[in-house]
């Protein structure tokens, strides 16, 4: 259920740009769709669907948002810019989520029943991140810019990558929304591609010894030989 007062309280806490609460609540788009998705969900949930979509066009063409009338959005939710965002009929968004602009919480094909992504409590979604398919984003979780989730991501833990591959925060839970770290984020590729390269390096230091070995052979058995 939406909850105004507290909702325009998580903009003022996790955007520095937030002044009062009244700019919120007026210039805000992430309010007015989370405020026309209320109605929307209302009307989609007592088979009103014809107008639940009519609402939701609206709210997308006003906002950018795109949130269909039939997902299931938690409390304190905060869309930062907002432009871009698609939120499938059968998504579902925990409380205390913060969502930036062109993330998409999708499906993968025309399957039936649940086909959109369950996000946990606490989650941050990244400028353009696709989760996508019917698997859980745990609690805490976050989603690295541009990431393309494919597959369950567990509690605290980090995505990263297309298709993403998930990074464990060693032993530590970490508050990611209030953080809105998305540039510190270890990944994964990189440590591979560094892996190999120290292996590339490794083996053309052990071919150049072995090389000089073999040329020492050769000029020791030339030397021999004109004795």
């Amino acid at each position: 259920m939406f909850h105004l007062t507290e909702t325009l309280s998580a903009y003022q806490a996790r955007d520095p740009a937030a002044r009062s609460k009244l700019e919120v609540f007026l210039l805000y788009p992430g309010v007015h769709a989370t405020m026309y998705h209320q109605a929307a969900h209302f009307c989609y949930c007592h088979k009103m669907k014809f107008l639940a979509r009519t609402i939701s066009q609206w709210s997308r063409f006003w906002t950018g948002i795109e949130i269909h009338p039939g997902a299931k959005i938690g409390r304190r939710l905060v869309i930062d810019h907002g432009m871009g965002i698609v939120i499938g009929e059968t998504a579902e968004v925990g409380d205390d989520c913060l969502i930036y602009h062109g993330v998409t919480l999708g499906g993968t094909g025309k399957d039936q029943g649940k086909r959109h992504p369950t996000i946990g409590n606490n989650v941050l979604l990244s400028t353009g991140s696709k989760v996508l398919g019917p698997f859980k984003v745990g609690d805490g979780a976050r989603i690295a810019a541009n990431a393309v989730v494919l597959k369950e991501v567990p509690e605290d833990a980090t995505a990263v990558g297309v298709p993403a591959r998930v990074v464990r925060i060693a032993g530590e839970k970490t508050n990611f929304v209030g953080d809105v770290d998305q540039v510190s984020v270890p990944d994964p590729v990189q440590k591979e591609l560094d892996a190999i390269n120290s292996r590339l390096s490794w083996l053309e230091e052990y071919l150049d010894k072995k090389h000089e070995e073999e040329e020492n052979k050769r000029k020791e058995k030339q030397q021999n030989e004109a004795v």
